[in-house]
């Protein structure tokens, strides 16, 4: 079998606050058209490590590589331009506007001095129709759509940005069972179509299903990488847990 390429890979990354270390030599990759879980504890450094990934922090030292081309993220901007998208939990959403207004903010198609709606929800109810998402209306403003549904709002968000690796915070939380396999569902159709994908989960049995691989996070380091195929759920607890097997 080919080996998938690799779309981002951080090498020795380190990151301090104060005498916290909250990253310390985190080396891991994650390919092209596969689906990445990201495990860990709370305060094992996944969210320092996706914000440094994102753009928002800078890294104390190590190196990103996107596409085999070294990075020097200072703002989710320069993020954003090297091709990788975040959602977080908030979704970072406009409530007040509608779907297809969410979709191009700050892209809006112009028509001379004006911007062109009608296009932007041709263009919207493209997009969604090609992601499986069914929606009452583009035209429905946010705040009227049920979390599921804005969780594929911000997918989609991610991909009128042209995003080659997305960024998924705990993308099924305060979701529903119904709505969260909707969500996963819409996670392996990004595989599917060649995206990269990092999940970031405390629901292991959930994102069983959709896992290529999986990195554990403990204590600011990466506790073990395991491939789905070589590992199992008791494997990945103690990975959590203790790091590896238990001291007896």
């Amino acid at each position: 079998m080919r080996a998938l390429p690799v779309a981002l890979q951080a090498q020795g990354l380190k990151k301090a606050f104060g005498h916290v270390q909250a990253l310390q030599e985190v080396t891991f990759d994650v390919r092209a058209g596969e689906i990445l879980v990201i495990l860990g504890d709370n305060g094992a450094g996944k969210s320092t490590l996706i914000k440094t990934l994102s753009g928002l922090y800078k890294p104390d030292a190590g190196t990103i590589t996107v596409d085999n081309k070294p990075q020097h993220f200072t703002t989710p901007g320069d993020a954003m331009r090297a091709g990788i998208a975040t959602v977080y939990q908030d979704l970072a959403l406009v409530e007040t506007r509608d779907v297809a207004a969410n979709l191009y903010l700050g892209r809006e198609f112009m028509r001379g001095p004006f911007v062109d709606r009608q296009r932007g929800r041709r263009e919207a109810e493209q997009i969604m129709q090609q992601l499986g998402v069914k929606l009452p209306s583009v035209r429905v403003p946010v705040s009227l759509l049920s979390g599921g549904q804005r969780q594929a709002v911000a997918v989609a968000r991610t991909l009128v940005q042209g995003a080659n690796l997305i960024i998924m915070d705990e993308p099924t939380a305060a979701l529903g069972v119904t709505e969260s396999q909707q969500v996963l569902r819409l996670i392996t159709d990004l595989r599917a179509v060649g995206k990269a994908v990092i999940v970031i989960s405390h629901n292991l049995q959930q994102v069983w299903d959709i896992a290529d691989r999986f990195l554990v996070m403990r204590l600011g380091r990466v506790a073990g990488v395991r491939e789905k195929n070589g590992t199992t759920v008791d494997e990945l607890v103690k990975l959590i847990v203790y790091g590896g097997e238990p001291s007896l």
